[in-house]
């Protein structure tokens, strides 16, 4: 197996039996840095590093020193065998131990006929390989010592497993299910939560990682997950939240100063009222001069108010920018469509809503309490407020600053923003300096005010990604991951929906630009078999977090009230590769404890499944939150399983007139799809062949392009559309009907038939026109 580059993210269609690499730690195989010198075939993937290989060797020579030499001559290689299988990626497997309680075997799991082969040539190598009394007793009879070594399943025998497709293609790399969805665990890190709005960390060298709950109170956690008892700030006094569902006023952000390790200052984002006012406050606090784990509550210095006309759309991301500014995102105001003056508060410069501002909280200026960055876009211009970085926002819920990537620092500074649509469309946003996010003249790439979306002074920045309300209601930002412990997951930007509980991933091809959407499932079947990790979570995304490592953290409740306590800390995991042992190793800085230590207990539990689970299932709240608001193409529903295809040469129908529906046909719904390819093509491309009103018919290359052969290839069960065909390249589907022409797809719709087309059967164009498509299960830009 070659060395791929590091934090290369391939996806790919599990076959067979799913594979479940797993060493005898009970963790995800790695690369090792450095090459084996024993154990050389495992040193692109497996379970051991130079230290490992080392102590490996000295046991090899060792042997060598208590055998004959004349056998050690026949019988070295066997030697090196059987050693070396605690270096391969399955070892958990070759030795019966897939988890803590499981006896170890001494020696690995052998097949058959390699057993029988070396009993007869070696068999005395085990009396110095196993302490095993009753292997020692079994070996004069060849078939029961070889039957004592073998393994319940098969596949993992040694040496088969070394050429079992199913355990060995793209092995190390994501796992992608037959819909293209990435398979990924969970570990849960905290629990009994009420709606946890926030997870930060102070960037202090402690290691602490501080949850805010929506009714006020920020709860701080040490490394070992263990939560002081007293919380870190508690001003639920002050908080205008309720306990209704869906409530979207509350305690919102919370961001530590970039120096907090020197000045101990921190700010918060929270709703506040009397009676029928409402508004919303950023404030800055202090850490207590007596107690570093919690706030002195007295030290609160008020630096902006806004004022709310309406109780939803109330924003409430809190971030520090590497240039030391505080970024602010509030929301439009509320209501819907945001109906406030002639262009609405999102595009009104001069209003505060809507926004994204950026201030100085170092020092003070013009009679405030804070100043305003030089380079901010709208400085100087009397129709705007000063403090505004970015307008034309609806209400972004969650975003994020990529830290680049820990070897070369690309995307270092790109700010990530998930802006919740209104009726059509949720939108993920890369907002720069003076842009325009086109709310509420558009929403995604779509017109929503038609007016406003004609005026070609708007030049509003698109979205990077989209999706339709089909897929999703609220998005819930999330991050660009940069941690050291899941290497292939390095640059996947993974965001989520509130309402439906999808997980969702984009992954950016550096050549183009372009975003390439990927679901995100649970692991099915062994996938997410590692000791304390689970492949479920509660449907209610609320929020995503980082810790001081940077590794990846997602909030979740099953129930979204404030005054609920189910809300659950998840940290995504990747069960195909970790980073090598110690190199993610961490040293937190002391923390003096004041308070009473409660120890983490976990509480959610593996489910065992047959299939990758997409998203959660809930009723729906009483009242959802209304965060609501598409690069490329928006993503796509969840496709059905492909429908069986008819096999190049075949006869159609069978020999029935063309046009009839038949027994045959009847297994088939409009819009399915399928491929006939010339011999010798592999099985994702071909001519494509859509099904419409009981007969079969081709596809005319008029507009054809990348979008719908996505379509097609989803359809198909491919992650990814390589390329669109033209020119009936892979043939010409003659004795067929010419049943869609010029096809222009978005790229999320789930058939052919949801595409623009000219109608069924309305063409202007021959079968040396037929269109085709290239589909794979690996991510062409990698």
């Amino acid at each position: 197996m070659a060395r791929a580059g590091a934090g290369a993210l391939l996806a790919l269609w599990v076959l067979g039996a799913a594979a479940h690499p797993q060493c005898l730690d009970f963790r995800p195989p790695f690369r090792p840095p450095q090459l084996l010198r024993l154990c050389a075939q495992y040193s692109d993937f497996g379970c051991c590093d130079e230290g490992r290989d080392a102590e490996l060797t000295r046991r090899f020579w060792d042997l060598a020193s208590r055998v004959d030499t004349a056998e050690w001559a026949a019988c070295a290689g066997y030697a090196r065998d059987l050693l070396c299988q605690e270096c391969s990626p399955y070892a958990a497997h070759l030795y019966d131990a897939e988890d803590p309680f499981t006896p170890l075997r001494t020696v690995p799991g052998l097949c058959q006929d390699y057993c029988l082969d070396m009993w007869h040539k070696c068999r005395g190598l085990f009396r110095h390989l196993s302490t095993d009394q009753e292997l020692r007793a079994l070996e004069g009879n060849r078939a029961r010592f070889c039957r004592y070594l073998s393994l319940d399943d098969t596949d993992y025998c040694f040496p088969y497993l070394l050429v079992n497709k199913n355990l060995n293609s793209n092995l190390g790399h994501v796992v992608a299910d037959a819909k293209g969805c990435l398979q990924l665990c969970l570990e849960e890190v905290a629990n009994g939560l009420r709606n946890p709005v926030a997870m930060v960390h102070a960037r202090d060298g402690t290691h602490r990682f501080f949850v805010a709950e929506q009714v006020g109170l920020v709860w701080a956690y040490l490394p070992d997950r263990s939560r002081l008892e007293k919380p870190f700030l508690n001003i639920s006094w002050a908080v205008l939240t309720s306990p209704w569902q869906g409530d979207e006023r509350g305690f919102l952000g919370i961001a530590f100063h970039p120096r907090f390790w020197h000045n101990r200052r921190l700010y918060v984002y929270y709703s506040v009222g009397i009676r029928t006012s409402e508004w919303i406050r950023i404030s800055e606090f202090r850490v207590s001069e007596d107690d570093e784990n919690a706030v002195d509550h007295s030290s609160e210095r008020i630096l902006l108010e806004v004022k709310e006309p309406a109780s939803n759309h109330n924003g409430g991301q809190l971030l520090f920018g590497d240039d030391g500014y505080l970024y602010i995102f509030t929301g439009d105001g509320g209501m819907a469509g945001d109906p406030f003056g002639t262009f609405g508060n999102a595009q009104n410069k001069s209003a505060l809503l809507g926004k994204v501002l950026r201030i100085d909280v170092d020092r003070k200026e013009r009679g405030l309490p804070y100043g305003i960055p030089p380079d901010n876009p709208f400085v100087g211009d009397p129709a705007a407020q000063p403090e505004v970085y970015a307008l034309g926002v609806r209400n972004m819920w969650r975003c994020s600053f990529d830290r680049g990537d820990p070897a070369s620092g690309a995307g270092r500074g790109r700010l990530f923003c998930g802006d919740v649509g209104q009726n059509k469309f949720e939108e993920v946003d890369l907002v720069e300096r003076g842009g325009n996010y086109g709310w509420r003249a558009r929403e995604g790439f779509e017109c929503y005010d038609r007016s406003l979306c004609a005026n070609s002074s708007l030049n509003d920045v698109l979205p990077i990604f989209a999706y339709p309300h089909t897929i999703g209601k609220s998005v819930t930002g999330g991050y660009v991951y940069r941690g050291c412990e899941y290497p292939n997951l390095n640059g996947l930007y993974i965001f989520g929906d509130f309402m439906t509980g999808r997980l969702m991933s984009l992954h950016e091809n550096p050549g183009t630009g372009q975003w390439h959407y990927s679901e995100i499932c649970m692991g099915h079947g062994q996938t997410c078999e590692f000791p304390g990790l689970i492949n479920n979570y509660y449907p209610y995304i609320i929020s995503f977090g980082e810790d001081e490592a940077g590794e990846l953290y997602f909030m979740s409740t099953g129930e979204p009230s404030a005054t609920a306590p189910r809300g659950v800390v998840y940290k995504i995991i990747d069960p195909s590769r970790r980073a090598p042992p110690g190199k993610c190793q961490i040293q937190p800085a002391q923390v003096k404890i004041r308070s009473r230590l409660i120890p983490f207990v976990p509480k959610e539990k593996f489910i065992p499944k047959t299939r990758s689970t997409a998203r959660p299932t809930a009723r729906a709240p009483t009242r959802a939150p209304r965060r609501r608001r598409p690069t490329v193409a928006p993503p796509p529903p969840t496709p059905r399983p492909a429908r069986p295809t008819q096999q190049p040469g075949s006869r159609r129908g069978g020999g029935r007139r063309r046009g009839r529906l038949n027994s045959a046909n009847r297994a088939f719904r409009d819009g399915d799809v399928r491929l006939v390819r010339p011999a010798g093509l592999s099985s994702g491309s071909g001519r494509v062949e859509v099904f419409v009103g009981g007969r079969w018919g081709t596809v005319c290359d008029d507009s054809w392009n990348i979008n719908g052969a996505a379509v097609v290839c989803r359809q198909l069960g491919f992650a990814y559309a390589v390329r669109a065909v033209k020119s009936a390249e892979f043939g010409q589907g003659g004795s067929l009907p010419i049943l869609l022409d010029n096809v222009r797809c978005a790229g999320w719709e789930r058939n052919l038939l949801e595409c623009q087309h000219n109608g069924v059967g309305t063409h202007n164009c021959e079968h040396d026109e037929d269109a085709g498509v290239v589909c794979s299960h690996q991510n062409p830009d990698l």
